[in-house]
Formats: C-alpha cells, sequence, structure tokens
C-alpha cells in the first residue's frame, strides 16, 4: 500500500474557518481520481467536564446545520496562538462555561472524516472544575451553559440527545477513563 500521488490541486476556498481543495490523484493501480475535494477546517478540542460537586456542564446550543438545538460538550476550535493542546482546552472551557478546573486530561484524537477532512478532534476529560466569577465568557454563540447531574446525563447520552458524532466519542473515552463505561 502506498500513498495516493497528487497530480494537481486547486484552491477553490481559503478562509479563516475552511479551506477547500480540488485535487486529482493518480491511485496505485495508475488509475486517476478527480474531482477529489479535500475540507481542511481548524483542530478543535472538546472535554467532558465535571465540577468538584460531581455535575456535567453541558451546553445547549443552537445549530445551523442540522437546524435543531442540541446538547453538546463544551469545547472550540484550537487556535494558533494555543501554545498546547491542553491551553486551547483550558481557554475553550473558560470561554464558553466560565469554569476552571484542576485537572485536565489528554484521552487522545478522532478525525471526523479522514477520507476528505484534515482536522481532528482532541478530547479531554476535566474534572474538579469550578465557576471563575471574574472569566469573561465569549458571547459570538449563543450558548446555555447547563450543570447536569450524573444519571441525568447518563440518560441523556443513551437517549442521543447528544448528536455531534467526535463529541460522543469523547463521552465515550471519557466514560472509559472513569470505568463507567455504559453498557445497554
Amino acid at each position: 500500500m502506498n500513498k495516493w500521488e497528487l497530480l494537481h490541486s486547486e484552491q477553490l476556498i481559503k478562509d479563516k474557518w475552511c479551506d477547500v481543495r480540488k485535487n486529482s490523484y493518480k491511485k496505485n493501480d495508475g488509475s486517476v481520481i478527480e474531482p477529489f475535494y479535500i475540507y481542511g477546517f481548524p483542530d478543535y478540542a472538546t472535554a467532558l467536564a465535571i465540577t468538584k460537586r460531581g455535575t456535567v456542564i453541558v451546553e445547549r446550543i443552537y445549530r445551523p446545520g442540522i437546524d435543531e438545538i442540541i446538547l453538546e460538550l463544551p469545547g472550540g476550535c484550537v487556535d494558533p496562538t494555543d501554545t498546547m493542546l491542553e491551553t486551547a482546552i483550558e481557554r475553550e472551557l473558560l470561554e464558553e462555561t466560565g469554569y476552571r478546573f484542576e485537572q485536565i486530561e489528554y484521552l487522545g484524537k478522532i478525525s471526523p472524516n479522514p477520507n476528505t477532512n484534515t482536522n481532528v478532534m482532541h478530547m479531554f476529560l476535566a474534572t474538579g472544575g469550578e465557576e471563575d466569577p471574574s472569566a469573561v465568557r465569549d458571547t459570538e454563540e449563543e450558548v446555555e451553559v447547563l450543570e447536569l447531574e450524573w444519571d441525568q446525563f447518563i440518560d441523556d447520552f443513551k437517549s442521543q440527545k447528544f448528536v455531534q458524532s467526535m463529541q460522543t466519542s469523547t463521552i465515550l473515552y471519557a466514560l472509559m477513563k472513569l470505568n463507567k463505561l455504559i453498557v445497554y
């Protein structure tokens, strides 16, 4: 197995949030595949965030792509100014929820679609959260921050109220780390 040979690449869109290229590849058998679109997005970071009281911090947010208000974990883009991945998730947690955490543990990374997307989601488990009254919240997105009791969080997860696939992976990896993986 060898990588495909890139024959041609044409930039279609490039801005802060999206980089779309129309590529042409020569496969290992000599055949050419074109057009083949590559979608570049920033890397993301998300966390299952647990407070000192043992509640789970989630967000209710409107998502235009599916035109629904859904539950999500806090997180967002890894900015070029973030010196480490932990810095990115600490910043996102503070901006979105107003909470700081005693411990943040890296759980790994996953790809939303390794066939066409260039970005990855970095997954974290944040524990020992406490609200910081001096935190400056990001108002760009309209986010309702909720604290769910553990049983309610698990019920919401089981009933598929979390639909963002990379975040459901984060939940599963965090549950494994906490030795609380749910078995149906």
